[in-house]
């Protein structure tokens, strides 16, 4: 589900595997659900993990921070945003925020990121160009659509 007026977001539903002894979902499980956010919406905008990699680039997180607010449960439904800010320079944040189906911030996470060159294993230097000369809707991710 996507609105331009809004950031990407999907829907998970907590697992009992998400959660630790406490029954709090784990900082592993939100990770993924946010790396799962992330491909959803790189997919939504119109590029697959294969033309990336096929294309020499690869996503790298640089950083993770999480904030927890409120906890889930297993059975619970979290609708978890995806939404990339960028700047200048080699690296962007892409940042998400987990709600709760009755309203409620569960937890936020900032990922600080890059792209990076595959062959020569650095950070791309435009990295919102080069996602943006990929994707057939860039506005998924932030970025203007480039103009050939």
């Amino acid at each position: 589900m996507t609105n331009t007026d809004e950031a990407f977001r999907i829907r998970i539903e907590v697992r009992l595997s998400d959660l630790d002894p406490q029954l709090h979902v784990t900082g592993a499980a939100y990770q993924q659900y946010a790396d799962h956010a992330r491909f959803e919406c790189v997919r939504a905008a119109g590029i697959s993990a294969e033309e990336l990699v096929g294309g020499g680039v690869g996503p790298v997180n640089l950083e993770t921070v999480i904030k927890y607010h409120r906890e889930l449960r297993a059975g619970d439904w979290v609708d978890v945003t995806c939404e990339w800010v960028w700047g200048a320079g080699k690296t962007y944040r892409v940042e998400h925020r987990f709600t709760r189906a009755d309203g409620e911030l569960s937890a936020t996470i900032t990922h600080v990121s890059g792209l990076m060159d595959l062959r020569t294993r650095r950070l791309v230097a435009d990295p919102a160009r080069e996602w943006a000369v990929r994707a057939k809707d860039p506005t998924l991710l932030g970025v203007e659509p480039v103009c050939s």
